[in-house]
C-alpha cells in the first residue's frame, strides 16, 4: 500500500519537508497550484497525482505535468488527456472515479457504467488504466465506510475477471483510512493527518 500525501493548499516547503521524511507521492486538486509545485520541486523526483475534478480546459496542463490522474469519470476527458500526453513522457497512469454512494453532487461514473468507460480508457494511447478511485460520503459509521470501499473493490475484481488488469484502489482519507485499508486500498489519500488542518 502506498501513502499519497494530499498537499493541496500547502506550500512547497511543506512538500519538501514531507519528502525529506520519505514520502514520494503527492496529490493535488487544483491544476495551477499543482503545476507550480511540480516545477519548483522537480529536482526531488517526486510522483505527482491529480485527484480533483477535471475541467476540459485543464486537461493539457494535467497531461503535461502529472504522473497519475485519479479522477477520470468520462470518455471525453480521457481522450483529451491521451491527446495531450506527449510521446516523450511515460504513459499517464489513470484511475476511473466511481460514485459509489450515488450522490448527485459528487463526481464519478455510475458503477453500472464503469465497464464501458474502462473499455474506452483502456483503448486510448498514452494512458495506462491502473484502477478505480472513490470518495464516498463522509460518515462516522465504520460499517458503512467499509461497505462503500468493499463495493469499489468488488467492482475492480469484477472488471478484472472481464479482462482488465487493474492493480490500484485509490480510496480512503484521513477520516476513514482504516476502513479503506481493511477493504484492500492500495493508495490512501491523506492530507490532514500529515500536514494539519487545511486553509482553504
Amino acid at each position: 500500500m502506498r501513502l499519497l500525501a494530499v498537499s493541496k493548499t500547502f506550500p512547497p516547503a511543506a512538500v519538501r519537508e514531507a519528502a525529506s521524511a520519505g514520502v514520494r507521492d503527492f496529490g493535488e486538486n487544483y491544476v495551477q497550484e499543482g503545476v507550480e509545485k511540480i516545477r519548483e520541486l522537480s529536482s526531488l523526483g517526486l510522483t505527482w497525482h491529480f485527484i480533483g475534478p477535471i475541467q476540459s480546459n485543464k486537461t493539457r496542463a494535467i497531461a503535461e505535468h502529472f504522473d497519475w490522474v485519479h479522477s477520470v469519470d468520462r470518455e471525453k476527458i480521457a481522450a483529451r488527456l491521451a491527446q495531450a500526453r506527449g510521446p516523450e513522457r511515460s504513459e499517464l497512469q489513470v484511475c476511473i472515479q466511481v460514485n459509489v454512494s450515488g450522490e448527485a453532487t459528487k463526481s464519478g461514473v455510475d458503477p453500472a457504467e464503469s465497464a464501458q468507460l474502462a473499455k474506452q480508457v483502456a483503448a486510448l494511447p498514452r494512458l495506462k488504466l491502473r484502477g478505480l478511485m472513490a470518495v464516498p460520503e463522509p460518515t462516522p459509521d465504520e460499517a458503512l465506510q467499509r461497505a462503500r470501499f468493499a463495493q469499489l473493490r468488488e467492482l475492480r475484481d469484477r472488471l478484472n475477471r472481464d479482462g482488465f488488469a487493474m492493480d490500484t484502489l485509490s480510496m480512503g482519507m484521513s477520516a476513514d483510512l482504516e476502513a479503506a485499508i481493511a477493504e484492500g486500498a492500495t493508495l490512501v489519500r491523506v492530507g490532514t493527518a500529515i500536514f494539519g488542518e487545511r486553509r482553504d
